[in-house]
């Protein structure tokens, strides 16, 4: 397996990066597939696939959220010899209701586990919640800084989970072959509301941050008056509903399962976050 490097597909994002590190950590060959990577890999040229999976026995594939180029790509990386693909999908792909109608991410996820599932490759599926690093490098970091998070979520709580746990399960999956064939859910040890969630980063940080909770309505609207194109602006509070549903506060045990120990909880991300300067301004 070392003998070919793995292609890390979105290599520079959340879970990507950090599956790059610890890959490395471990003494395995690397290949970072990003636009600015060597050979470049950019999802929406397939000119530039071949490169990037040459010589490649395993890659994660990080999805393009829209459009869907899964499939497309899984087909060419098995003609080109590849073996394993480990794909990250989102929660609620099974769950009706959980995605809108119109959610484009969704239908990305949809997609993509099926034509996985049926390609002849040796897979696993990673489905995580909400990521906690939302809030230190996400889009919501600039409503932290602004002490002020303003979303359509009512009073739901959600199960974030740490992007490093996410990625050395998919680390484990790359690398182990006890993980193929398995859909593994991803959660967080706990669920919390917003108002907890800006409570614990208040805390950690000495910032006062709130949560001001918007009807969805609102939200796209104040969204538009910002500039952002509706439908946009729609698809950011469709994402969001699932929280505000209480779709979104389950438990999973997808992190124990993997890697044989819990999850990191919200508060030790926040407090390492914090450590790290996540939230200077």
């Amino acid at each position: 397996m070392t003998e070919h490097p793995i292609l890390i597909t979105g290599g520079t994002g959340k879970v990507g990066g950090r599956a790059v590190a610890q890959l490395g950590a471990l003494g395995v060959p690397v290949r970072v597939g990003s636009r600015s990577g060597e050979p470049r890999f950019d999802w929406t040229d397939r000119s530039t696939w071949d490169a990037a999976l040459d010589g490649a026995k395993r890659v994660l594939i990080v999805p393009h959220d829209g459009e869907l180029l899964t499939r497309p790509f899984v087909r060419r990386a098995k003609e080109l010899g590849v073996e394993r693909v480990v794909l990250l999908s989102g929660r609620g792909v099974d769950v009706p209701g959980y995605a809108g109608e119109g959610s484009t991410a969704g239908r990305t996820h949809i997609d993509g586990e099926d034509a996985v599932r049926h390609s002849g490759l040796q897979w696993t599926v990673v489905r995580p919640a909400w990521f906690a690093q939302n809030f230190s490098e996400g889009f919501f970091r600039d409503a932290v800084l602004g002490g002020e998070l303003r979303l359509p979520a009512g009073d739901g709580a959600a199960s974030f989970v740490d992007a490093e746990d996410i990625a050395a399960v998919v680390v484990a999956a790359l690398t182990g072959d006890e993980h193929v064939g398995r859909t593994y859910e991803l959660s967080g040890p706990s669920a919390l509301t917003l108002d907890e969630v800006v409570t614990v980063i208040s805390d950690a940080t000495g910032r006062t941050v709130r949560y001001v909770p918007l009807s969805p309505e609102d939200f796209v609207a104040e969204l538009v008056g910002a500039g952002w194109p509706r439908a946009d602006a729609e698809d950011y509070a469709d994402s969001v509903g699932p929280i505000r549903r209480d779709m979104d506060s389950q438990l999973s045990d997808g992190v124990q399962t993997a890697l044989g120990r819990p999850p990191r909880s919200f508060a030790q991300f926040v407090r390492g976050a914090a450590a790290a300067g996540a939230w200077r301004d």
